[in-house]
C-alpha cells in the first residue's frame, strides 16, 4: 500500500464503524464537515449527470480545493470522504487514484444502492477530470 493510499481521518472512521446504525450515523456526521459548493456555483456546467440525487462538483479557486454540494445527506457523507481524499492528492495522481477501492475499503460500496453507485462512479470520473 503506497501512502497516497492511507485512509485519512472520515474514511478511516467509517472503515473502524460498527454496524449499518453506526456506519450510517458516521457517514451522516462526514457530510456535515463538506464545505458545500456556493448556490451561485451549482451550475449546469458544476452538475454530475447520472446521479440519483443531484450533485454538484467544481474546483473552487477562492478555496484552493475542489467543492461539492448535494441536497442527501448520504451523498454529502460521501462526497467528503471521496473530496476529503482528491483534495490531498496532487493533480497529477488524481486523475490515476482508484477511488472505488478507497471507498470498497472503508466499507462504503456495500451500503450504496446499484443506482447510488452508478452516481458515485459519475461523481468520480468528473473528479478525475477536475
Amino acid at each position: 500500500m503506497s501512502s497516497d493510499d492511507t485512509l485519512l481521518p472520515l474514511a478511516s472512521s467509517l472503515a473502524a464503524s460498527k454496524g449499518w446504525d453506526d456506519f450510517t450515523r458516521t457517514l451522516m456526521l462526514a457530510g456535515k464537515s463538506l464545505t458545500p459548493l456556493p448556490e451561485s456555483e451549482r451550475t449546469a456546467d458544476t452538475a454530475v449527470e447520472g446521479c440519483e440525487s443531484p450533485v454538484w462538483l467544481a474546483y473552487s479557486t477562492e478555496h484552493g480545493s475542489l467543492m461539492a454540494y448535494s441536497p442527501s445527506k448520504v451523498i454529502r457523507g460521501v462526497l467528503a470522504v471521496l473530496l476529503e481524499k482528491a483534495n490531498a492528492l496532487p493533480d497529477t495522481q488524481r486523475g490515476n487514484f482508484d477511488f472505488e477501492g478507497y471507498l470498497s475499503r472503508c466499507q462504503l460500496e456495500r451500503y450504496l444502492s446499484q443506482s447510488r453507485g452508478n452516481g458515485i462512479k459519475s461523481v468520480i470520473t468528473k473528479l478525475k477530470g477536475t
